[in-house]
């Protein structure tokens, strides 16, 4: 059985290790990213290297792991775009969280030059990216998922399969970000009003992660709180970009989105603090600051 033939754009947190995941599947690799150091780590894992226009005609798999629609819509249409150069019936895994509107405009395009389009944002984070167990919230054709299946099965412990057209993967991507913006915000909260209390942040962690008031956000965000690490696994100023497009959605459906609102401008206070690149769970600086609270690391 022939090799298939992966090439992976955007070689961050979660694509970096989503392209090893598709090494250990056998997989033929392309990585492409703007960091020359990411590239590197890549090739001399595996990987390859190579222009655009020499990988597109032999690539199976185009899968984009970028920040956001502008950055999917350079990468597939730019002036230097894939998808001019992709072999026919090639198929697209576009993972960036995007507006349901974005994502069915970009199949249609797509459709019109021969080729598959999933609608496939993931989550989990990027440990269960490097070991190829995210959960990938798709959507698209028979023939797209048909396509990009030797990708999604060494990439995701668990694909949703959520309709044949684009749209509702970012749609249930919205929802999921909706609830993980809105529940890291509120651990903050909870924790630098606990602090107020006299509960300290490693004690916080301690209990609630085995109470009712827990969360997935909460259990894996809130550690880093207490180990005084802001290194970035996911950034404060990817907040204000994907909460805006819940509101956005919300907006177009006549629906009131508080909590979103509310989340959404304490990311807004952490990014205007000059936070915006250190991990999100920074947004607890914004609560401390406020409250004249010194959390683990800054005294």
């Amino acid at each position: 059985m022939a090799q298939t033939v992966v090439s992976i754009v955007g070689l961050g947190s979660m694509g970096y290790g989503m392209a090893n995941a598709l090494l250990r599947a056998g997989q033929a690799v392309f990585g492409f990213d703007i960091n020359p150091d990411a590239m590197a780590r890549l090739v001399a894992e595996g990987g390859r290297k190579a222009s655009v226009a020499e990988a597109a005609p032999v690539t199976d798999i185009l899968v984009i792991v970028v920040l956001n629609a502008a950055q999917t819509e350079t990468v597939l249409f730019g002036p230097d775009g894939w998808a001019s150069k992709l072999r026919k019936d090639a198929v697209v895994i576009a993972c960036a969280t995007v507006a349901p509107d974005f994502a069915r405009s970009c199949a249609a395009r797509c459709a019109d030059m021969g080729l598959h389009y999933l609608d496939a944002p993931i989550s989990g984070g990027a440990a269960k990216a490097a070991l190829g167990k995210l959960s990938i919230m798709a959507s698209g054709s028979e023939a797209a998922f048909a396509a990009a299946a030797p990708a999604l099965d060494a990439m995701a412990e668990t694909v949703f399969r959520l309709g044949d057209a684009a749209g509702a993967g970012s749609a249930m991507k919205a929802v999921n970000q909706l609830l993980a913006g809105v529940h890291i915000a509120a651990m903050a909260e909870a924790m630098t009003f606990g602090m107020t209390q006299g509960v300290t942040p490693a004690k916080f962690v301690e209990v609630i992660s085995q109470c009712a008031g827990t969360s997935w956000m909460l259990e894996n965000r809130a550690p880093h709180i207490v180990d005084g690490d802001y290194t970035p696994r996911s950034s404060v100023d990817i907040w204000p970009k994907d909460l805006g497009i819940v509101l956005d959605i919300a907006k177009s459906a006549k629906f009131s989105a508080p909590l979103t609102a509310a989340a959404l401008q304490q990311f807004l206070a952490a990014s205007g603090s000059g936070l915006g690149a250190e991990d999100d769970a920074a947004v607890a600086k914004v609560y401390a600051r406020n409250a004249g609270l010194t959390l683990p690391g800054q005294d």
